[in-house]
């Protein structure tokens, strides 16, 4: 689009061609145009509301060809002389050509100008709309990024809240379960004293009646049963103690990174809702350049799934400690019963050993000189197995041997190789197995000779012991905490 009177300041991708040097300017050039053209008035065709001031500046003033004019001719119009004849004036006109090339001159450049100037416009509205358009692109993804956050948050924040009421409730039984075992670890006094008194009241038997019997070592047993359940008792209990403020721990740390990730979120929500209409926008300068950040996101990311880790960790071995302390609980209950059931039947039995004692400890002397004698011979001949099974063992290990002499391409893994290989594993196995079995009649054999030398010592029952067992002992015996108040329950 031309503009009428309107000149360009610059010129853009191309420069402004020079003009020839065989132009000349006259100053009556110049006044000629303005007589000639009143409406080529430049001051008031550029006054236009959007054109720039260094624009009026530079097109306000008449073009002039003072570089091409001569040294006579650089005369102001008010100094020169008046007009008088063509004729007189001759040497100083152009030549019709000049005037041509001048005008051609000038309308290439303007051409040129207007050209160079339509390009700059086309290219500043497509350089506005592209930044315009990446502007908003680069916001829509850091909007996007904010969102991606505020999931990001929000998926971590669920799963503190989910874990932190796990380990809340985990605590409260563990908490539970450590005052079932500070109650049940003090059922356990009553029966440690009675069977201590019964120790003592079995110290006043007198004479050959004075031994050492299965109810004594029962009552022993049952004392250091009782013992080492609340040594048991007393660990699992500091262990509890210890648990429990491991969980607090574990629960401080994920009450804390929740509190940061509720404040976290409420900033990066707001932050994500923010829009350019928004209330609160404004400029905040230089705070591109302030880095506070302590963290990276596989490192904020690592501190919470560590500080979830970690509670999850101390809930297992919490979960691992109750389930070990009911395990203490039940094992320690059905411990002190079965040992207290022990020593009433010993104490039943040694009564009833009492009244016929000799007939029936010679009929389980003799029996129990016979299964030694049985089992004797059972061990024999377990011996005699495992002799004839090593000549197999040795005839298949030499002809393994005698194979691995074979030459060449002769050493061949054919079926004579696999079987005598499986023989060898079968043989041993099975000399193994025999020598299992020798080792579990030895063991028979001496428990049957400890039997022995038990029934040998249970000869002479007096009535003192009669009633030391039978009206001291079983009488304070009577009474025995219940399973569920050894447990912690009642």
């Amino acid at each position: 689009m031309e503009l009428l009177g309107s000149t360009l300041t610059a010129t853009y991708a191309h420069p402004r061609p020079t003009p020839a040097n065989f132009l000349p300017a006259v100053s009556s050039m110049a006044s000629s145009y303005r007589d000639r053209f009143p409406h080529y008035n430049l001051t008031h065709s550029l006054s236009l509301p959007w054109r720039p001031s260094t624009y009026y500046k530079a097109a306000s003033n008449w073009p002039t060809l003072d570089p091409y004019c001569t040294r006579s001719q650089r005369v102001s119009e008010s100094t020169m002389l008046p007009f008088v004849s063509n004729r007189t004036t001759l040497f100083t006109r152009y030549t019709p050509d000049d005037w041509y090339r001048s005008n051609l001159t000038n309308f290439q450049e303007s051409n040129t100008s207007r050209h160079n100037s339509e390009r700059l416009r086309v290219d500043t509205s497509r350089l506005i709309q592209d930044k315009y358009q990446q502007t908003r692109k680069t916001q829509a993804d850091s909007t996007q990024n904010l969102g991606e956050r505020v999931n990001d948050i929000g998926f971590w924040k669920s799963e503190i809240i989910h874990e932190l009421d796990t380990m809340i409730g985990e605590t409260n039984e563990l908490t539970d379960i450590k005052k079932r075992l500070e109650r049940a670890l003090m059922e356990t006094e009553a029966p440690l004293q009675v069977a201590r008194e019964c120790l003592f009241h079995r110290e006043k038997r007198m004479g050959i009646d004075l031994v050492h019997d299965e109810v004594e070592k029962e009552l022993l047993t049952e004392v250091d049963i009782i013992l080492c359940c609340q040594e048991r008792m007393k660990l699992y209990l500091d262990k509890a103690i210890a648990q429990l403020a491991a969980n607090r721990a574990a629960q401080h740390e994920l009450e804390k990174d929740l509190s940061d990730k509720q404040s976290a979120y409420r900033i990066d929500d707001k932050c994500h809702h923010l829009r350019n209409t928004s209330d609160g926008v404004s400029y905040f300068r230089g705070v591109e350049r302030v880095d506070a950040t302590v963290s990276v996101p596989e490192s904020w990311a690592k501190f919470t799934d560590d500080n979830i880790l970690r509670s999850q960790s101390e809930r297992a071995a919490s979960a691992k400690l109750r389930d070990d302390i009911q395990n203490v609980l039940v094992v320690t209950a059905n411990e002190m019963w079965n040992q207290f059931n022990k020593a009433n039947l010993a104490f039943t039995n040694r009564i009833a050993e009492t009244a016929d004692a000799k007939n029936k400890i010679q009929t389980h002397l003799a029996k129990t000189l016979q299964e030694i004698f049985q089992t004797e011979m059972s061990i024999e001949s377990i011996k005699k197995a495992i002799m004839e099974k090593s000549a197999f063992l040795k005839v298949a290990q030499t002809r393994l041997d005698e194979r691995t002499r074979r030459p060449n391409i002769e050493l061949c893994r054919d079926m004579a190789q696999l079987r005598l290989v499986n023989e060898v594993y079968e043989v041993d196995d099975t000399i193994q197995t025999l020598q299992q079995r020798l080792r579990d009649a030895e063991d028979t054999l001496q428990s049957l000779a400890h039997t022995k030398a038990t029934l040998e010592h249970d000869l002479a029952v007096k009535a003192n012991s009669l009633y030391i067992d039978q009206d001291k002992c079983m009488s304070m015996r009577r009474s025995f905490p219940s399973t569920l108040r050894l447990v912690g329950f009642c």
